[in-house]
């Protein structure tokens, strides 16, 4: 007789979401999916709003990565607007996006994944979080916070508050950076450095011991990958052109523009999970899998950019044994070489001779209809799409979001680990706690992408007092 073993809910995650494992007569694995119960509709609900207010309202989206949806607005209603934002102020923006960047993967490092690294996979769950880290190890812990609150300091330093700052407007930014909070960036970048040159070295040495398995294991297949690369194909994160390339390196398509995503990307759903299944169209779905965020982003650049940053990369393309990493797993290494990009950048950016000029912010009225804005989230690409009258009102909204892009991988990663570390009905709780383990590679953000294409699945149970079902209804 066929079981489903269910995970719910997945743990140390962003968002509330659910694993169905699928077992056969032979309790070997046959499928596994990943299902998101939870639903937003910010694209609905936007609709009728002054096209001026997006960037304030749909940065509350998300706590943790507000600052990702106020520049992907702001992104968009430039075009709206038809204006150039002054050279201040789209380095002030990128400013604030680093800042992101580094406070997310710190936070997904340190206070969610590092448990299951430095306590074990068989530990007990009970402490197996960022509180049994503090007892075990509290000077890690304590600078693993520091850094994430270095991040934050900076969005809070720019923004006057730390999370859901409307300060990103269209046309650029509503305030400058004053000489006194550069320097406390200046002052505060070296500790931040430090923390993150201790996190990659014992990262990479668990790597070469304790988590050799899970490089092989933990999502490692082939598909596309992308992201945004500088002209001359260095990182990027906040302008650029779109890439995509496959998992042996060749480029599949270059120079593609956010204006045209709906030529290349498709949203397809499925009637059991609230998050879209975008594709890469011209391999249809789900043939079109790809992957975005920190582990595209490295593999799609050609150099960071940056001292430090591209030599942790040489060594990060010489681990993964090609110049593309397949395995998941790789995302935690990414993210933590990522930060080091940050904060070099942001260490550029303040030494920067016109970063304090306080010309920041172009005005202009409504002169498009329509705009399509596009960044780097600290989970990858995100798409904002709008369409406005001619008094700016918002009629219609699409958001394409960096974990929903990665849905067919998360899907993908869970039934690769199930299959392999679940066999038969006796399943240990370590060995559930390596599928949910999965997703965390990804760092998935469920309340930025449960967002709305097409109806919106429907499951509706009557059950008596005794618990029975009596009818159920659904609605596709």
């Amino acid at each position: 007789m066929t079981k489903t073993v269910i995970i719910d809910p997945v743990t140390r995650i962003e968002g509330h979401a659910k694993i169905s494992i699928y077992l056969d007569d032979n309790g070997e694995v046959n499928d596994a999916r990943f299902h998101v119960v939870e639903f937003r509709g910010f694209e609905k609900f936007c609709e009728g709003r002054p096209m001026f207010e997006m960037a304030g309202i749909t940065a509350r989206i998300c706590g943790i990565c507000p600052v990702s949806h106020l520049l992907a607005s702001a992104k968009t209603g430039d075009k709206i607007l038809g204006v150039k934002i002054p050279p201040t102020g789209e380095k002030l923006r990128r400013m604030m996006n680093l800042a992101q960047i580094t406070q997310s993967h710190a936070l997904s490092f340190f206070h969610l994944s590092s448990p299951d690294f430095l306590l074990g996979w068989e530990s007990n769950p009970s402490t197996r979080n960022v509180f049994g880290l503090m007892a075990a190890d509290p000077d890690l812990a304590r600078a693993g916070i520091r850094l994430r609150a270095f991040g934050q300091n900076i969005i809070e330093i720019l923004g006057a508050r730390k999370i859901h700052a409307a300060w990103a407007v269209p046309g650029g930014v509503r305030s400058p950076l004053s000489t006194e909070n550069r320097q406390w960036i200046e002052d505060n970048l070296p500790e931040a450095k430090q923390t993150t040159e201790l996190a990659l070295n014992l990262f990479k040495k668990l790597l070469d011991s304790e988590l050799k398995t899970e490089i092989d294991v933990f999502g490692k297949f082939e598909s596309l990958f992308m992201g945004l690369v500088a002209p001359d194909g260095t990182w990027e994160h906040y302008g650029g052109h779109l890439r995509f390339i496959n998992s042996q390196g060749n480029i599949i398509a270059d120079g593609l523009s956010e204006d045209n995503y709906q030529d290349f990307l498709g949203e397809a759903v499925e009637n059991w999970s609230y998050l879209k299944f975008p594709y890469y169209k011209p391999l249809g779905y789900p043939d079109g899998i790809y992957r975005v965020g920190p582990l595209a982003r490295l593999n799609l650049c050609d150099r960071i950019g940056t001292p430090q940053a591209d030599r942790e990369l040489q060594e990060f393309r010489h681990r993964a044994g090609s110049r593309v990493a397949t395995s998941s797993f790789f995302y935690h290494y990414a993210r933590l070489i990522e930060i080091v990009a940050c904060l070099e950048a942001i260490e550029n950016l303040i030494h920067d001779p016109d970063i304090l000029s306080t010309r920041v912010r172009a005005e202009a009225g409504i002169n498009y209809l329509e705009g399509i804005g596009v960044s780097e989230a600290p989970r990858g690409t995100l798409f904002h799409h709008y369409n406005v009258d001619d008094n700016g009102l918002i009629k219609k909204v699409n958001l394409i979001i960096a974990t929903g892009q990665n849905n067919l991988a998360m899907n993908k990663t869970v039934t690769q680990i199930a299959k392999h570390y679940i066999h038969g009905e006796d399943i240990p709780e370590a060995m559930l706690n390596r599928v949910e383990a999965g997703i965390r590679a990804f760092d998935p953000c469920l309340s930025c992408s449960t967002h709305a294409i097409g109806q919106m699945p429907l499951h509706i149970e009557l059950v008596d007092s005794k618990g029975k079902i009596i009818t159920e209804k659904y609605k596709n």
